[in-house]
């Protein structure tokens, strides 16, 4: 009995989620299809189905489980520790250094390669 609710929860759970990637699509079609209204009433339909398409995406268990990860996500990012302005700007420094070190040796390297072959083919002379 119990894997007949889960299946018929199942197949409730996909005609959801096909309902609003319809809802979205013909949103998106009526938002140009209407083009002669203005623009604001245009918007406002289309962030309506928008709207209702995510409410009825996070009423399956796949939008419940995306719903959970978003939560976890965000007490995560609270608990990075971020660093100062002093460590940010020090550590943009050091990369605009470096990039320019490794820069100016590539130039250097490529430079010297390119004399040694029109050297050694008689196009230097």
């Amino acid at each position: 009995m119990n894997t007949q609710v889960e299946a018929a929860s199942s197949v409730f759970d996909v005609v959801k989620q096909v309902f609003s990637v319809i809802f979205v699509v013909s949103g998106v079609a009526a938002f140009y299809y209407f083009s002669e209204f203005q623009l604001l009433y245009r918007v406002l339909g289309l962030v309506v189905l928008v709207v209702i398409a995510v409410v009825m995406m996070l009423t399956t268990g796949v939008g419940r489980s995306v719903w959970a990860f978003v939560l976890e996500s965000r007490q995560e990012v609270r608990k990075v520790v971020w660093p100062t302005r002093e460590e940010t700007v020090r550590t943009t420094m050091l990369v605009f250094a470096m990039v320019f070190v490794v820069g100016f040796v590539l130039w250097f390297l490529d430079t010297f390669l390119f004399w040694g072959v029109r050297l050694l083919t008689g196009q230097g002379e």
